[in-house]
């Protein structure tokens, strides 16, 4: 395959997707927003994000979109939740009609309440749900080992599954394996609200509450997320999948993870500033917690764990004071 590829985004994600692209034959050309950080990529070949990994000499670094849009034969959109509308914005004079996107970001805009996939389809066509070629890839794939060439796995999520297929053709590696879904809103919603238990769990890690505590969250989390899922169009196999029990495991336990390293700094004492200023790159759980919660009571959804979170990072609850209401809510069947 002798494909042009262009990867939107300069963080650890990114730097990886090059890395699977670039390493599969494809023509990669990465454009970042930030000149100074362009300009490190091409000397070093490096991003300040991944810096264990260096990135092939023939991958193209810009901050020129018309060049970064170019020969683009399909896109991968790598910009956190928050930034991705304003990016896009900018991106849009520059990108033909119906090319190919492929998001990997995982999170939930504030405000709007949309999902990555469509926050892009929001500013290209104007609408949400506008028609426009969209994959989302998710899944239980730190970056870190990704970037060492561990084995990992992910979802293509799109209701196309031609396109679905596509994205697992140009992504699938010796130690990366994607599987196809066409549940998009699942897949999407799995890889946000599982940041929100990751702080959960990083909270107990800092609180050193044991196993079986942590053990307890991992089960109670999915059966939230599945809630919520389900509530907003999702499927339930997509939950116990790769895209859902897969990455929130991962994310609960990796100690790579922003999210979880943040909940445990704030187990062990730190506010959430202080706990942001020590973590390198965006912790997409925080501002996801905000939206999930809206979305749940949009939904009438029950979710006593990210209401926890929200209170912990919002409303100064001590950890261990959540802790206590969540062990000291009215018993209840499991089911």
């Amino acid at each position: 395959m002798n494909r042009d590829v262009t990867v939107i985004g300069d963080g650890a994600m990114a730097a990886v997707s090059c890395k699977i692209l670039s390493g599969n034959g494809l023509r990669v050309c990465l454009w970042s927003a930030f000149e100074d950080h362009a300009r490190q990529i091409r000397l070093t070949r490096r991003s300040r994000f991944l810096p264990e990994l260096e990135l092939d000499p023939a991958i193209r670094v810009t901050t020129d979109p018309a060049e970064a849009f170019a020969s683009a034969k399909m896109v991968v959109s790598a910009v956190p939740a928050q930034y991705a509308r304003s990016v896009w914005e900018k991106l849009k004079p520059h990108c033909p009609a119906a090319l190919p996107i492929c998001s990997v970001t995982k999170g939930i805009e504030n405000g709007t309440l949309l999902r990555p996939s469509q926050v892009i389809c929001d500013v290209l066509t104007g609408s949400p749900g506008g028609p426009w070629p969209l994959v989302a890839l998710s899944g239980p794939c730190i970056a870190h080992e990704v970037a060492r060439g561990l084995p990992a796995t992910a979802v293509a999520a799109c209701p196309d599954i031609a396109l679905a297929r596509q994205v697992q053709k140009a992504f699938t590696a010796p130690y990366f394996r994607v599987y196809t879904n066409a549940d998009v809103i699942g897949v999407e919603l799995a890889g946000a609200t599982k940041n929100v238990i990751a702080i959960a769990a990083g909270v107990l890690d800092g609180l050193k509450a044991g196993d079986n505590a942590k053990a307890a969250l991992l089960t109670r989390g999915l059966v939230e997320i599945t809630r919520l899922g389900l509530a907003l169009g999702g499927r339930a196999e997509t939950f116990s999948g790769l895209a859902g029990l897969g990455d929130l495991v991962t994310t609960c336990v990796s100690p790579h993870g922003r999210n979880r390293s943040l909940g445990q700094a704030i187990g062990q004492g730190q506010n959430l500033q202080q706990a942001q200023t020590a973590i390198q790159g965006v912790v997409e759980g925080v501002a996801t917690t905000k939206s999930v919660l809206e979305l749940a009571r949009s939904q009438g959804v029950e979710m006593p764990i990210a209401k926890a979170v929200g209170d912990v990072l919002f409303a100064n609850l001590s950890p261990r004071k959540a802790i206590l209401e969540l062990m000291s809510r009215p018993p209840k069947s499991e089911s």
